[in-house]
C-alpha cells in the first residue's frame, strides 16, 4: 500500500491541503494516519475517495451532500458523470481510478464510450496520452505502484494492437514507406504503437519492428525495404552519453531516408540534429507531418 503526504494529495487531486485540513476537522471526511514518530499520512483509500471528491465537487455537488453519501452511491454518481461526460479531464480522472482500483470492466466501458463518440484517434490524443501524463506524475509521487502502472499499460497496448488489426488499408499509389522500431534496451512501446496507427490510418506502408532493435537487425531490414522514413522512440535507451552517437549513426547509416526521432532521451536534451533527420516534440507533430505529407 502507498503513502501519501498531504501535499501528494494536494497535486494528485487540485485540492488544496488548507481545504483538505479544514474538511477533515468539519466533515470527518479523511482521517489521516499516523507513524510511529506522530507524522500524519494518507494511503490508496484517502487517494480514491479524494480523487471522487474532486470530480464530484466539479459537478457541482456540495462537500455537505459529499459527506454524506454512502460509498456505493458515491460510485454510482461517479459513473454517470463519466459515463455523460467527454471532457478530457474527468475521462482522465475516471481512467486513474480504474487503474488505482484495477477495474477493467471500467476501463474497457470508459474507451469504448470515447472511441464510439470521437473516434480511436482523438480518443488516444484527447484522453489517453493526458492519462499517461497524470500516470507519469503518480510514478514520480510513488502513488502507483508498478503493478498498476503495468496494469494499464497492457491494456492500452491491447486496445492499440486491436485497432491496428482492425484497420482497413486503401490502395494508394502515393503510398509512403515507414521502418517503426525500438532502440536495443527499450521496450516503452506505446507511443511507436500509436506511430504504427497513424501511419496505417493515412494509408502508407508500415513494417513494424518494435522493441529493442539492435542496429544491424535494422540494417538488414532496411536493405530489403528501402523506406523512405524511419522513426524510432528512445524514453530510456540509449542513455544521455550515447544517444548523439546513435543518432548520428542512424544519419549515417540511413542517409537516403528521413530519419523521425522523439522520446524522452532525445527530446530536449539540446542534441545535434542531422539534416537528414527531424525531431517530433509531440503526437501532434507527427499527426501534421503525416497530414502534410505529399
Amino acid at each position: 500500500m502507498s503513502v501519501y503526504s498531504i501535499r501528494d494529495l494536494e497535486q494528485l487531486s487540485g485540492i488544496k491541503a488548507h481545504t483538505l485540513r479544514i474538511w477533515e476537522q468539519r466533515y470527518n471526511i479523511v482521517s489521516p494516519k499516523r507513524t510511529d514518530s506522530n507524522i500524519r499520512y494518507y494511503d490508496d483509500v484517502d487517494l480514491k475517495l479524494i480523487l471522487n471528491i474532486s470530480l464530484l465537487k466539479d459537478h457541482g455537488f456540495k462537500i455537505s451532500q459529499i459527506a454524506e453519501m454512502k460509498e456505493g452511491e458515491m460510485k454510482n454518481e461517479i459513473i454517470k458523470i463519466t459515463d455523460k461526460s467527454l471532457s478530457s479531464s474527468e475521462q482522465v480522472q475516471a481512467l486513474t481510478l480504474a487503474m488505482i482500483e484495477l477495474d477493467e470492466e471500467r476501463f474497457d466501458k470508459i474507451i469504448a464510450t470515447n472511441a464510439l463518440q470521437l473516434g480511436f484517434e482523438r480518443t488516444m490524443m484527447q484522453v489517453i496520452y493526458p492519462f499517461l501524463v497524470r500516470v507519469g506524475v503518480l510514478w514520480q509521487t510513488g502513488a502507483i505502484h508498478p503493478a498498476q502502472e503495468h496494469f494499464m499499460s497492457n491494456l492500452i497496448r491491447q486496445k492499440l494492437i486491436v485497432a491496428i488489426d482492425g484497420q482497413v488499408v486503401k490502395h494508394n499509389p502515393n503510398a509512403k514507406k515507414f521502418l517503426l522500431f525500438l532502440p536495443e534496451g527499450e521496450l516503452h512501446e506505446l507511443s511507436l504503437l500509436f506511430a504504427n496507427y497513424l501511419v496505417k490510418s493515412r494509408n502508407h506502408k508500415v513494417v513494424y519492428l518494435g522493441q529493442s532493435l539492435p542496429l544491424q537487425d535494422l540494417f538488414e531490414v532496411y536493405k530489403v525495404y528501402q523506406p523512405e522514413y524511419i522513426m524510432t522512440i528512445a524514453t530510456s535507451s540509449p542513455s544521455q552519453n550515447t544517444v548523439q552517437e546513435y543518432i548520428d549513426q542512424l544519419a549515417q547509416k540511413f542517409s537516403e531516408s528521413k530519419i523521425l526521432l522523439s522520446g524522452y532521451q532525445i527530446i530536449g536534451q539540446d542534441l545535434q540534429v542531422p539534416a537528414n533527420a527531424m525531431l517530433i516534440y509531440k503526437i501532434e507533430d507527427l499527426v501534421d507531418y503525416l497530414d502534410n505529407l505529399k
